[in-house]
């Protein structure tokens, strides 16, 4: 994605039509020869913030127009025009959603909600399984969930990847359920045509070194299935019983906004499912990392990543000096979440300069702020986040 900024000259000619809600914060980033920087980032969830399944809610499109540089009408709701304005306020998505990379997410939000997204502005549940390339690049790992699980692991690095589908296709019987599911096309490793498993790995002498759960699993029953034989016999299905491999979790929310009026279980209530069950099976109880928010590290990491974000920002405007190489640092985050356990609590305990805005369109529909996990705001929609926000650093 290539961003720009606007010279002096161009933003004080269109000041009155920079910022919607206050002109004055066109000042945040007129004196580009001093080399400002803006003051605040916003991190947004997505379902149930910006999205209801494929759909924008809350003013969505129009809030998100608001953080980049006017280049024209927007049409709304087909979004058939993407609006190629430069982005003048840094901002990322960080969902605990996933199972597709990070590029075809980003694409897809971008035709959804009618902006340019880069990929490095959508941080999914699973992106920091980037970090355990080094562990694994070489060993057999498998990949669970909707989507494409194996293709993003393999896009990360991991170069002996399988996904659980394929995987379980190998071993004849492993599901005793499969001949009575027949909502799909099951394929076999034996197929020469689906070439689903590469030659150098052998599913049948290979042992499992771990399993990454990356999204919602399609089909319970026979991913807990697998997964158990997997981890009571060291990653050799129907085998003694060995050492529990690896299990990394992206996320471990319980409930999600999805388009179905009331919340739907999460990859959290798949996770209970799977150690409830394991534990009753095997001598040892289920060992497991789990990553997503609310997790303090995964907002310190999105607010490197903003960081990174301003630095391309000043490098494309090429005012970037030694000054301003460095980390820069944030007056204010704003987090925009829907669910107070998940969006919410990760702001809490990340702590300064997190501000956290709850909207109700998503998980939380109630009229006063949540007992437990209570934001710094509560608002109906994104758009009226990203108005306060706008109105806020306006006048601070």
């Amino acid at each position: 994605m290539s961003f720009r900024w606007l010279s002096k000259a161009l933003q004080s000619r269109n000041k009155e039509r920079l910022c919607p809600v206050c002109p004055s914060i066109s000042r945040l980033f007129s004196d580009v020869s001093s080399h400002s920087t803006p003051s605040f980032g916003i991190v947004f969830d997505i379902d149930g913030v910006v999205l209801r399944g494929d759909t924008p809610i809350g003013g969505s499109p129009q809030a998100l127009r608001k953080l980049y540089h006017d280049s024209g009408p927007i049409l709304i709701p087909t979004l058939t025009f993407l609006n190629d304005g430069a982005l003048k306020i840094p901002y990322i998505f960080l969902t605990n959603g996933g199972g597709f990379r990070e590029s075809n997410r980003a694409s897809e939000l971008s035709k959804l909600l009618g902006v340019k997204i880069s990929p490095s502005q959508v941080v999914q549940g699973h992106s920091p399984f980037k970090q355990l390339v080094d562990r694994y690049e070489n060993e057999l790992v498998v990949a669970v969930g909707k989507g494409e699980p194996a293709a993003v692991m393999s896009e990360y690095g991991f170069k002996n990847v399988l996904s659980i589908d394929d995987y379980a296709s190998c071993f004849d019987n492993i599901d005793p359920l499969a001949p009575y599911k027949k909502w799909t096309a099951r394929l076999t490793c034996h197929d020469s045509t689906t070439k689903l498993v590469p030659p150098k790995i052998n599913v049948h002498s290979q042992r499992v070194q771990a399993a990454f759960v990356l999204s919602d699993s399609v089909d319970w029953s026979r991913d807990i299935q697998v997964l158990c034989d997997i981890f009571r016999t060291g990653g050799l299905p129907g085998r003694n019983f060995g050492h529990q491999p690896q299990l990394y979790f992206a996320h471990d929310d319980l409930a999600y906004q999805a388009a179905f009026p009331a919340e739907r279980l999460g990859l959290g209530a798949f996770r209970i499912s799977l150690e409830a069950v394991f534990n009753r099976v095997h001598p040892h109880p289920l060992e497991y990392t789990t990553y997503g928010k609310p997790n303090p590290f995964v907002l310190k990491n999105a607010e490197i990543l903003l960081q990174q974000l301003v630095q391309s920002l000043q490098h494309n405007a090429h005012v970037v000096s030694h000054a301003s190489a460095g980390s820069h640092h944030f007056k204010t985050l704003y987090m925009i979440g829907d669910n107070p356990s998940v969006d919410i609590k990760g702001a809490q305990q990340a702590g300064h300069p997190w501000f956290s805005i709850l909207t109700r369109t998503g998980v939380f529909k109630e009229k006063e702020n949540h007992p437990q996990f209570p934001a710094n705001l509560v608002v109906d929609t994104v758009e009226e986040a990203v108005d306060y926000i706008l109105e806020k650093e306006c006048t601070s």
